[in-house]
């Protein structure tokens, strides 16, 4: 089923260009070295995710761009106030920018941090105060090119609507379904995973619009 899917949102949206980068959708880059400016720019992007649309990530970037401050030795001499009103768009601001300042201060301690074990990667991610289990996999997937499934709200949404999983599944649970039932590939997940957002941003939004959605045939809420 998974297989299936993904080669219906494929055929239907083509590639993504996750994650994009300077504002970027660079279709086909997936697994392409990255620079370390490139890689803590997903980062921060995976931050100011949190409990917002990439649509308003993008205004915050672009307001960290024009003043310049996206490595970790600006963010942390960005004063805090500063810093959170440039993220303003991305919601939760202070909070975030005090995230941003520790994520800023962890990445500079650990530099050699890509060339641990994969396992070893995502434990310390997850002991930074601020980074979950989403925001982690975001990180190894698309920063340090990783194969962990990045499951997030779009993704339980579609899947349990499609009949593959209940609404309150747990994250490991669902991830673990991904990773037992399609090849363990960084450039598919990466791609299966950009294709998922675009499907809920099309069409699988908290009030569906089914019209023309590519899985209408295999859907259990059009059953």
């Amino acid at each position: 089923m998974l297989n299936k899917i993904y080669t219906e949102l494929y055929s239907r949206f083509g590639p993504q260009g996750w994650w994009p980068i300077d504002g970027k959708y660079k279709k086909g880059r997936l697994n392409s070295v990255k620079s370390f400016q490139e890689k803590f720019e997903i980062i921060i992007g995976a931050v100011l995710t949190q409990n917002t649309s990439w649509k308003n990530v993008e205004k915050a970037m672009d307001n960290l761009r024009e003043k310049n401050p996206i490595s970790p030795e600006k963010i942390l001499k960005t004063d805090s106030k500063i810093l959170a009103d440039l993220i303003r768009p991305s919601g939760y601001f202070n909070q975030k920018a005090d995230r941003l300042k520790i994520v800023s201060s962890f990445l500079l301690k650990n530099k050699n941090l890509k060339n641990e074990k994969d396992n070893i990667i995502k434990k310390k991610l997850l002991d930074v105060k601020g980074i979950g289990p989403e925001t982690a996999d975001s990180i190894l997937l698309y920063a340090f090119n990783k194969p962990f499934f990045v499951i997030d709200l779009y993704t339980k949404r579609i899947f349990s609507r499609l009949g593959f999983c209940e609404k309150n599944i747990e994250y490991k649970e669902l991830q673990k379904k991904f990773h037992e039932n399609i090849p363990k590939k960084t450039n598919l997940y990466n791609e299966y995973h950009a294709l998922i957002v675009e499907l809920a941003k099309k069409h699988c939004n908290k009030i569906p619009n089914c019209d023309n959605c590519p899985l209408n045939k295999i859907c259990k809420k059009n059953l």
